[in-house]
């Protein structure tokens, strides 16, 4: 692979579990070289977290796991005042740091983002946190659940009957993550233009409305429409959903009127196109109830997977409902690369991980070295940062580090 975009950039990554962490993890799988700086003796809370008791145990959980492959670990007491005069001294060259901690903890600790800009003005200071670090829920703590409240997405999740419910997923935390990683990108692209740093302020809340923005909260602000929970079918056009076939869902999409017109024709049902019902866009929408019936009465007629290939064929979006055991094991993700593997020493195994979710130049961003144990790359960072032998000596029996 040719040389990735952010090699030679440092983080100092002092965050845990998932909206930091995976923020750093796109940034190590574009090269960067990430340090995670974690509590002595306990490390990232990630660590015990996961469906295999056994590898918490070891420091080595499936959610660590999950996001930090490629990054070196040190452990490092940033209550004791040694361990803040080494964060700084690293600080002092870092391209990047990246924490989220609840706003004001690093102010509390001596390391806020002024001070560590007036070390450093090169410096892109990143903090990721549940409200921001303004505002009247700036000092709130928060998770991934408690944004989605917040945000209206479990409002609309489910339908009439469930709603609310939360989603399957992280989602809060991930948008947050994958925002900060880009945030960060583009403000090293700007100093190296001009040579400043940057603090970079990233809300949970603020980067779930935005990915809400382009059918629920725009419909909304502007033309007043209150969204509602409407189970797998969409907000703004029909037929487009989950429909049940003969044995299992099918999710059908029908954006455009000639995907209607090819629906229509791929399930044997033409006359739907002149149904005054059906007939645009509109009708389909206030007739859901009913075209949902139709459909699934001829969908009844054959398989998930006949009519998958028939829609397709026709030029119509559609696909299954897949377990997660089904599309792990799917050939287009280890096609694309998107699941790499990489022996772990702590575990004495190897371990299977989710790459970048894109690819540079027809290839994927490589997972060169394993989720790194607690403290495992301490003294090499400290002695690469000019810390002598005794100086690192006297850290450790001071358990500093």
């Amino acid at each position: 692979m040719k040389r990735l975009p952010l090699a030679g950039i440092r983080v100092l990554d002092l965050t845990n579990v998932i909206a930091g962490p995976l923020a750093s993890y796109q940034l190590a799988l574009m090269g960067a070289d990430v340090i995670k700086i974690e509590v002595p003796g306990i490390g990232d809370l990630s660590r015990k977290m996961g469906a295999d008791a056994a590898a918490g145990k070891r420091g080595m959980g499936t959610s660590y796991l999950a996001f930090n492959a490629n990054k070196k670990s040190i452990a490092l007491n940033l209550k004791d005042a040694r361990g803040k005069d080494v964060f700084r001294r690293l600080a002092g060259t870092a391209d990047v740091v990246l924490e989220n901690f609840r706003p004001g903890a690093m102010e509390r600790l001596g390391l806020s983002a002024d001070s560590l800009l007036s070390l450093n003005p090169r410096l892109i200071y990143c903090a990721v946190s549940g409200f921001g670090q303004t505002g009247p829920l700036a000092e709130r703590a928060s998770y991934d659940q408690i944004i989605q409240g917040y945000a209206g997405l479990m409002s609309l999740t489910g339908d009439a009957e469930t709603a609310p419910m939360k989603a399957g997923l992280v989602v809060c935390d991930t948008t947050a993550a994958i925002t900060a990683a880009f945030a960060i990108a583009a403000a090293l692209v700007r100093r190296n233009a001009t040579g400043e740093g940057e603090i970079i302020d990233v809300s949970m809340l603020d980067c779930a409305l935005a990915s809400m923005s382009s059918w629920v909260i725009s419909s909304y602000l502007n033309a007043g429409y209150v969204p509602k929970p409407i189970g797998n079918h969409s907000q703004t056009s029909a037929p487009s959903g989950t429909f049940r076939t003969g044995d299992g869902p099918l999710n059908i999409v029908n954006n455009e009127q000639k995907q209607f017109a090819a629906t229509c024709d791929a399930l044997g049902v033409p006359a739907l196109k002149d149904d005054p019902r059906f007939r645009e866009r509109d009708d389909r929408m206030r007739n859901q109830a009913a075209l949902q019936s139709v459909l699934e009465a001829q969908l009844a007629t054959d398989t998930a997977a006949a009519w998958e290939a028939k829609l397709v064929a026709a030029g119509v979006p559609a696909g299954p409902v897949y377990t997660v055991p089904q599309i792990a094991d799917h050939p287009q993700m280890r096609e694309r690369g998107q699941l790499q593997t990489v022996h772990v020493p702590a575990l004495d195994r190897d371990v299977q991980v989710v790459g970048a979710g894109f690819r540079l130049g027809g290839e994927a961003m490589p997972i060169t070295a394993p989720p790194p144990a607690l403290g495992e790359h301490t003294r090499a960072v400290l002695a690469e940062a000019g810390f002598d032998a005794a100086e690192i000596a006297a850290l450790a029996e001071a358990g500093v580090i």
